[in-house]
C-alpha cells in the first residue's frame, strides 16, 4: 500500500457526482487526496456484473486501478426489499426500470411495485459494498447491510445531491423521516452501513501506516 506520509492520490472510482462525494467522506482526515475520473480524463468500461455487490465493488477498483495506474476506491450497493421476493435483486436497484430510466421513473415504478404490501411488509434495508485497489491489485472489500427501514407510500422530496434516488423513498418511523432527511447523528444511530464502512475504510488506512 503506498506510503500516506507522501498524501498519495486516490481515485473515487465513479461518474457519479453522489457517489463521489460520499467515497470523498468515507476518505474524510486521512492523509490522501481525492481525485475525479473528470480530473484525471479517464472513463474506462468497468465491469460491473457479479453475484454479489461486494464482487462488483472489487471488480470496479481491480478495473478502475489498471487503467489509472494509481490507488482507487470503490463501491457497489442496492436496496434489499424482502416482500418482492424475485421480483427485486438488490443489485439491479440503480437500472432496474430501464438503464436510460430517471429517478422519477425508478420512484414510480418501485411504488406501483409496493402497492400491495403494508406495514412491515414494506420493510427495506441497504447493502454496500467497498473496496480498494492499486494498479489491478484488490487490497481490501467489505459488505455490510445497515439499518431497516420501510418504502414510504409517496415520494418525499429529493436529497441535496442526485443519484441516490431511492433514499427520497426510504422511511425510518423512528425518527419521523426519509433517510435522505437524517443527520449524520441519526445515521450512526440506526447502525448505518456508510457509518460502519468508513470506520473500516479509516482503520485500512491507519493501520497499514503503523
Amino acid at each position: 500500500m503506498p506510503n500516506l506520509s507522501d498524501n498519495p492520490k486516490i481515485l473515487l472510482a465513479t461518474g457519479n457526482r453522489a457517489k463521489q462525494e460520499t467515497l470523498r467522506w468515507l476518505l474524510e482526515r486521512l492523509p490522501l487526496s481525492p481525485m475525479a475520473p473528470s480530473d484525471l480524463g479517464l472513463s474506462p468500461d468497468v465491469d460491473e456484473t457479479g453475484d454479489t455487490h461486494e464482487e462488483i465493488a472489487r471488480r470496479k477498483a481491480a478495473d478502475w486501478s489498471q487503467a489509472a495506474q494509481m490507488l482507487v476506491i470503490s463501491s457497489d450497493g442496492g436496496l434489499v426489499i424482502p416482500a418482492l421476493g424475485p421480483n427485486w435483486e438488490s443489485r439491479y436497484t440503480h437500472r432496474f426500470a430501464g438503464p436510460a430510466a430517471a429517478d422519477a421513473d425508478r420512484s414510480h415504478r418501485l411504488l406501483e411495485l409496493m402497492q400491495p404490501y403494508q406495514g412491515q411488509q414494506r420493510a427495506a434495508s441497504w447493502l454496500e459494498a467497498v473496496a480498494i485497489a492499486d494498479r489491478g491489485e484488490v487490497l481490501a472489500s467489505w459488505e455490510l447491510t445497515g439499518g431497516t427501514g420501510t418504502i414510504s407510500t409517496e415520494p418525499g422530496p429529493p436529497g441535496d445531491l442526485p443519484g441516490f434516488w431511492v433514499f427520497s423513498l426510504w422511511y425510518f418511523e423512528k425518527f419521523g423521516k426519509l433517510y435522505n432527511r437524517l443527520s449524520q447523528a441519526e445515521k450512526e444511530s440506526l447502525d448505518d452501513h456508510w457509518a460502519q464502512l468508513k470506520a473500516l475504510v479509516q482503520n485500512f488506512f491507519s493501520s497499514g501506516q503503523s
